[in-house]
């Protein structure tokens, strides 16, 4: 099936990993490849380079990704990204892969998403498929099974807090 975890409050990544976490669990193989971003010790890639069976792979340079001048990097790492990630969902190698932050890179125009639909519609019947990020489409959501939107009602970030290590990253 295809899961869809999008919309402007925390904790579409976090959701993400909360399957893959259960997935592990059971035995189950599960990769993330993970859009615009690179670099940083993310709490869920230090974790992932202990679990035999959960493997991340980023596509992105540490940093932000200008959203209306993106760099040609940041266009040449998503289409990158986006190539793997087919490799994946045809080649049935993982049981769950996880589009972290795909939604970003379609609607940024780093990707496609005519592409990321023929991927939807390209992968195994064996890949279970979830996509994350802000401002899924309506034809991808359109094409999911399971849809989930996080809605942003209060957050430490407005009153000057920063990113947390280990809450937010």
């Amino acid at each position: 099936m295809v899961h869809v975890y999008t919309g402007n409050g925390k904790g579409k990544t976090t959701a993400a990993l909360g399957l893959a976490f259960r997935a592990i669990g059971q035995g189950l193989n599960v990769h993330m490849v993970q859009f615009m971003k690179g670099g940083a010790d993310y709490g869920e890639v230090l974790l992932a380079k202990k679990c035999p069976n959960f493997t991340i792979s980023q596509f992105g340079r540490s940093g932000f990704v200008d959203r209306l001048n993106p760099d040609n990097i940041d266009i040449d790492y998503a289409k990158k990204g986006l190539k793997y990630a087919c490799d994946l969902a045809e080649g049935g190698e993982c049981d769950i892969l996880i589009l972290d932050e795909i939604n970003v890179a379609v609607a940024w125009n780093l990707i496609g998403l005519d592409e990321v639909v023929d991927l939807i519609n390209g992968r195994s019947a064996d890949v279970e498929l979830v996509l994350t990020g802000r401002h899924a489409s309506e034809e991808i959501i359109g094409l999911s099974d399971y849809v989930t939107e996080m809605r942003e009602i209060k957050h430490p970030y407005e009153g000057g807090i920063s990113a947390r290590a280990g809450i937010e990253y």
